[in-house]
């Protein structure tokens, strides 16, 4: 009930006094089908369920204090456990059919892939050879020694055939943008 509320104090009409006692459990549907003393052996039972569970988490801690400090005094680390469970782990990979399938077939890919390389790398060099001996690359070769013996021959023979940009009579001007 909200004290603030104009309708303060009036409950609606699905709304009915239901006493209620404090010290008895609310029946589900499920309790309904059941007899008091059916009712009371679960209960007792739930009991001592909930109490076998409370000494077997106290037997349980227990337990797992003297094997942390047997391990102490054995000198065994987290560490060093964990080293071995991941090396247990990888070593149960490794011997698993699909690990080998995989490792086959990746194995099977790799040589596959490295013959195709190895054909590709012979018909590039093939190809390459072939466009060397044509005689449009032969024509051009021969053009590219022309030039290149008339700009290092020249340099060689102590003239140079290159205009020098400093010499003239035109005084040098920047045309730089900057």
């Amino acid at each position: 009930i909200n004290l603030n509320s104009p309708n303060k104090g009036m409950l609606s009409d699905f709304m009915t006094d239901v006493p209620v006692d404090p010290g008895v459990p609310s029946r589900t549907s499920a309790v309904e089908g059941l007899t008091e003393v059916e009712e009371e052996e679960l209960q007792a039972e739930l009991v001592k369920v909930e109490e076998e569970i409370v000494t077997l988490r106290q037997v349980l801690a227990a337990k797992e204090r003297h094997c942390g400090e047997l391990k102490r005094r054995l000198g065994l680390s987290t560490l060093g456990e964990l080293k071995q469970n991941l090396s247990r782990s990888w070593h149960d990979v490794q011997v698993s059919t699909a690990y080998k399938k995989t490792q086959e077939t990746l194995s099977q890919a790799g040589q596959k892939t490295s013959a195709a390389l190895s054909t590709m790398g012979s018909a590039i060099s093939r190809k390459l050879g072939d466009m060397r001996n044509s005689s449009t690359f032969k024509s051009f070769e021969d053009r590219v020694g022309t030039i290149k013996s008339k700009v290092v021959g020249g340099r060689e023979n102590g003239s140079d055939n290159l205009p020098s940009p400093t010499s003239g009579d035109q005084p040098l001007t920047d045309h730089a943008p900057f």
